[in-house]
């Protein structure tokens, strides 16, 4: 892949020989420089893969060059040459944090060899760094929040897909938590030790996303000075989430079904076709059937993405979950805040139970975060989280969802409700201790854990 490199000598011979030799060999951009403050102004404006630079120069020597673009990038690449050799100023330029030392005159092999082997060090770190991330993310992805009968189908499901190779289809409204069931399906595939890439669909403009997508190669474009991976490139052997696919212009539409059945794509500016051996994990909140009819979508793409579909329901019909995922929220913000807040008064959570969420679980989380912020006590009551609007409490038990049930149906659904909120109380205020919920309770550890699993109650999210 082309690099970017700066090259520093005072001698105007040197710098000629040293980009011809770069030049005729590679496709790395070169930019020269005879003066190394100017050259010093100009790292710090633009970005570079490799610094060359001559030791000895007027006004800043090499070492002093080193040292300063160090502190502006200390991952920086520098190679020093010089036809004052010694064992000392090598080993002191190590010390800086020299990658290579070479002495004058030198064999243009040499120059490039060195070349190729800092820029394939680079590559190999950010690569590097991607994966990291990757993994970071999945040692931070939340759990699978919910204990009522829809949730407990979606974790099934996930259960179900996740070792395969099928694309899903992730359907619900803003704020359902899509993403969440995406990094799910991933870290339980067999993808899971590769890289996870998302896609905003809606994040990236439409004259970017195509160079974002499949990368591009260097001159296809103003601005184009070097060859650029893409998402899907660097998705290779792992999965490609796309949110919010139902953005996408129809244009990108037709390259990405071609990705999808063949897995195959070209850089912007390419006429080599490449290869990619991709997961597939999509979601939207639109109605693409609908969107076909008014051919804002291709039917048969959404036919590729929709081989598995996961609909995600929204808060308001699943409110047994809220006390589950509020309790969640509350530790998580808690501990972040630093703050000393045990629960929530039984007042705040028929509060949370009568309150519309139209953003959903995203609304619920802010709502718990900013209420946290703000609190100075060790519960989180009414007020607290509604002062200025508090919504009309409606006893849970007494509402039209539940009167409208069979007596067996209802009775089951309100013992579910009870055991959210009342171990879901216990495991808050006990830190995600089984045993000491159990004994604050007055029954069996054995007993509470079997409650527990009946619910689809976990201790992760109070610990």
């Amino acid at each position: 892949m082309a690099g970017r490199i700066l090259i520093v000598d005072d001698e105007k011979d040197m710098l000629t020989l040293l980009k011809r030799i770069v030049s005729e060999e590679t496709e790395h951009h070169i930019t020269t420089d005879r003066d190394p403050i100017n050259a010093l102004k100009l790292f710090k404006k633009e970005t570079f893969d490799l610094v060359i630079t001559d030791l000895k120069m007027p006004k800043m020597d090499g070492m002093t060059l080193l040292k300063e673009m160090k502190k502006i990038r200390p991952e920086i690449s520098v190679v020093i040459i010089t036809a004052y050799a010694t064992i000392e100023t090598a080993v002191e330029a190590v010390k800086q944090g020299a990658y290579d030392y070479i002495t004058k005159p030198f064999e243009r092999e040499r120059i490039l060899l060195t070349i190729d082997k800092v820029l394939a060090w680079r590559n190999m770190l950010a690569e590097n760094e991607t994966l990291r991330k990757a993994l970071s993310e999945k040692e931070g992805t939340p759990p699978m929040v919910g204990s009522t009968y829809a949730m407990k189908q979606i974790q099934g499901k996930i259960k179900q897909v996740a070792p395969t190779t099928a694309t899903v289809l992730i359907t619900g409204e803003s704020g359902t938590g899509k993403e969440l069931v995406a990094r799910a399906i991933h870290h339980n595939s067999r993808q899971k030790n590769e890289k996870l890439i998302t896609v905003n669909c809606t994040a990236i403009t439409e004259n970017v996303i195509e160079s974002e997508l499949f990368g591009h190669v260097k001159g296809a474009f103003t601005g184009a000075w070097k060859d650029k991976k893409g998402l899907v490139e660097i998705a290779d052997k792992g999965t490609l989430f796309l949110d919010e696919i139902g953005d996408l212009n129809l244009s990108m539409q037709t390259k990405l079904l071609r990705l999808i059945q063949e897995g195959e794509f070209k850089p912007v500016g390419s006429t080599f076709t490449k290869k990619a051996d991709i997961r597939f994990i999509a979601a939207t909140n639109h109605h693409l059937e609908e969107d076909i009819k008014e051919k804002r979508f291709r039917e048969d793409l959404f036919y590729r993405l929709n081989v598995i579909r996961i609909e995600i329901p929204p808060l308001d019909s699943r409110k047994e979950d809220i006390p589950l995922l509020a309790r969640y929220f509350l530790k998580r913000y808690t501990l972040r805040n630093r703050k000393n807040i045990r629960d929530f008064t039984p007042d705040a959570i028929s509060a949370l139970l009568s309150h519309e969420f139209p953003g959903n679980i995203r609304e619920l989380e802010n709502l718990i975060e900013r209420s946290v912020i703000f609190s100075t006590g060790e519960l989180l009551g009414q007020n607290d989280l509604f002062p200025d609007n508090p919504p009309e409490i409606i006893c849970p038990e007494f509402n039209q969802d539940i009167m409208d049930l069979p007596f067996r149906e209802a009775k089951e659904k309100m013992i579910l409700f009870f055991h959210s909120q009342y171990i879901g109380g216990l495991l808050q205020n006990s830190g995600g201790n089984i045993s000491r919920a159990a004994d604050a309770a007055g029954i069996q550890r054995q007993y509470l854990h079997r409650l527990m699993k009946e619910s689809g109650i976990t201790a992760d999210g109070f610990k």
